[in-house]
């Protein structure tokens, strides 16, 4: 069992993943809910995890998250991305004081694993906050901080140069490609699924050709 504790923030399906609404449609809920659902799953496959934290308001999401094995917590603070990441690593560290770590977008189908093992290998060796941008170079999928460390995210949007600014390290890793893919647009989605996404996702992608 590896030592970081992840932290996946999930908004209600309901309103999860708006971008996608105009390519899925009505599939949109069930494919923010797969997206959630590989994401854990393979973070709870990497060998640098010890645990999953999912700070979600969504019952139906939580509950097949719970399943997984992965911790699930209210987003008692209400108050948007950043706030809801806050209080999971907060939630962490109440339950594993000197854990370090890793916020990471719940959007990311196509992770591998081992890619996202070498990240956090990368990041563990800085010994400071580190941070991945995201396919685009803009955004950000992950953002780690060592124990002695606060989390203090900064995503939405232009997240990248938040986080530099910040003083976070980017880690500049080559082929680590699943671990940058995130998916806002029905392009992202083109690309995850060329890529190869878990098996929650290409169901639920599945509909989208059906339908």
């Amino acid at each position: 069992m590896g030592n970081w504790s992840v932290v996946v923030p999930l908004k209600p399906l309901a309103v999860a993943k708006s971008r996608l609404a105009a390519a899925a449609g009505e599939v949109r809920p069930a494919l923010a809910l797969a997206f959630a659902l590989d994401t854990v799953t393979a973070a709870l496959a990497c060998g640098e995890v010890a645990d999953v934290t999912v700070v979600t308001d969504d019952p139906t999401a939580g509950a097949e998250l719970a399943g997984l094995g992965a911790f699930v917590v209210p987003d008692t603070p209400a108050a948007g991305l950043n706030a809801a990441l806050r209080h999971g690593a907060e939630h962490v560290r109440e339950r594993r004081p000197y854990a370090p770590v890793v916020a990471l977008n719940g959007d990311l189908p196509a992770l591998r694993p081992a890619e996202l093992s070498e990240v956090l290998r990368d990041a563990a060796q800085a010994q400071e906050r580190a941070f991945l941008a995201d396919a685009a170079s803009v955004g950000t999928t992950l953002l780690a901080a060592p124990p002695d460390s606060d989390l203090s995210p900064a995503f939405g949007g232009a997240s990248r140069a938040r986080h530099l600014a910040s003083g976070a390290r980017e880690i500049l890793l080559t082929g680590v490609v699943s671990v940058r893919q995130d998916v806002d647009t029905g392009d992202d989605l083109r690309v995850a699924l060329a890529l190869g996404v878990g098996p929650r996702t290409s169901a639920a992608a599945g509909l989208l050709i059906t339908d």
